[in-house]
């Protein structure tokens, strides 16, 4: 489901994550769609998974950023509603990050969090 240009967008798709999905996606021959899910599992419950998706769901959400997809299942958007997703690189290395409104707390490395 897309989300209608009135509403709030329920997830963010950050430019340096568009930016990122489109190089891997151009690299692998794939749309550049980013799926992203929530799983139990992690440090803390719940824990990110990403991967480039072939196509979208009847029941995904989808955001765009420079032409790039975010799908997001309507499962975990539910863990992630507000959420943005960015590209950051650091000394620790590079990673696509979850800044979510809806974690009551995460764990060190930033890939999982609890509601």
């Amino acid at each position: 489901m897309t989300q209608p240009a009135s509403a709030a967008p329920a997830i963010t798709l950050a430019p340096s994550a568009a930016a990122r999905v489109a190089a891997i996606a151009a690299k692998q021959a794939k749309p550049a769609i980013l799926r992203l899910a929530v799983e139990g599992g992690g440090c803390s419950g719940f824990q990110y998974r990403f991967g480039l998706a072939d196509s979208i769901e009847a029941d995904d959400t989808v955001v765009e950023t420079d032409g790039v997809q975010l799908a997001v299942d309507a499962m975990s958007l539910d863990l992630v509603a507000g959420a943005a997703v960015e590209y950051v690189e650091s000394l620790g290395g590079a990673a696509f990050r979850v800044t979510n409104p809806n974690a009551a707390s995460g764990c060190g490395c930033g890939a999982s969090f609890s509601v």
